[in-house]
């Protein structure tokens, strides 16, 4: 049996931070605000995955009122998602997300994103997708405020 799950997550930029994405640093003049390293991308397909087998979101997992998880790499949040999926008697079958921010440019990153994403997960790359847009400059995101991502996630249970 297949089961699907869909997970949106957004940050806002914020001055003197990295910027953190697919568990990815990448070159820009800010990084996103947040509890953990703030990686957009990861937390929607860490709450897709989670969505699919019937958990609560990772902010169940992962509180941010928790000091010792403050700056906690999402790869780090990731992996616990992949051992719940395992403990549901569950394997990832295949993931799709897409990053929404005006920039930076995320196409000299994507394979790397994709690697570190099945690696933490422990699947094959094939099984990850990720793409990019913008928000053609409407709202807080086309204004350049922060970053979103959405994902899809679908798990193979033997029930």
């Amino acid at each position: 049996m297949f089961r699907s799950g869909i997970g949106y997550d957004a940050h806002r930029f914020k001055e003197d931070r990295k910027l953190v994405l697919g568990g990815v640093e990448i070159p820009h003049a800010r990084g996103l605000d947040g509890h953990s390293d703030a990686d957009v991308l990861i937390h929607a397909i860490a709450d897709a995955l989670l969505g699919a087998i019937g958990e609560r979101d990772i902010g169940h997992h992962f509180p941010n009122n928790d000091e010792t998880l403050r700056g906690i790499s999402s790869l780090e949040i990731l992996r616990h998602v992949g051992q719940v999926i395992v403990r549901h008697n569950c394997r990832v079958g295949n993931l799709d997300a897409t990053l929404i921010a005006e920039a930076p440019k995320i196409g000299p990153h994507l394979e790397a994103m994709r690697e570190r994403i099945s690696s933490a997960l422990g699947i094959d790359i094939s099984r990850v997708g990720i793409k990019a847009t913008t928000n053609e400059g409407m709202g807080a995101i086309g204004r350049g405020e922060g970053m979103a991502a959405i994902a899809v996630a679908t798990v193979e249970t033997e029930s």
